[in-house]
């Protein structure tokens, strides 16, 4: 599936691709490393323009926001029509506090 779907398919690079990001390959990402996708978002793609293709609702929103609409003023959701907890969900949870939790599971099963 992945061979006929990927625009860019190569055998090699999509194998190691796959195991490093599942953490299994012969370089596998190390545990403790979990990737902010607030920050991911705002570092590659800057002006939001591959999120809002595929998140309508973040559309017109200033891309200062794009990654955090969540923080931006009420009045800047009202007038891009972004209602959080309607058609855009409120975050689910903090970045932060996962990311403690699941290295705190980690550490759990490093010790078993």
């Amino acid at each position: 599936w992945f061979w006929d779907t990927l625009v860019d398919a190569d055998l090699a690079s999509n194998t190691q691709g796959w195991q490093w990001a599942a953490g299994c390959g012969a370089d596998a990402a190390p545990y403790f490393r979990i990737f902010n996708p607030i920050t991911q978002g705002e570092k590659f793609d800057s002006r939001g323009e591959y999120a809002k293709r595929w998140i309508p609702q973040l559309e017109s929103l200033p891309s200062k926001w794009t990654f955090r609409p969540w923080e931006a003023p009420a009045e800047i959701l009202e007038t891009h029509g972004v209602d959080l907890g309607g058609n855009y969900p409120e975050p689910c949870i903090d970045h932060s506090e996962g990311r403690t939790r699941a290295l705190a599971a980690l550490a759990t099963l490093k010790t078993a």
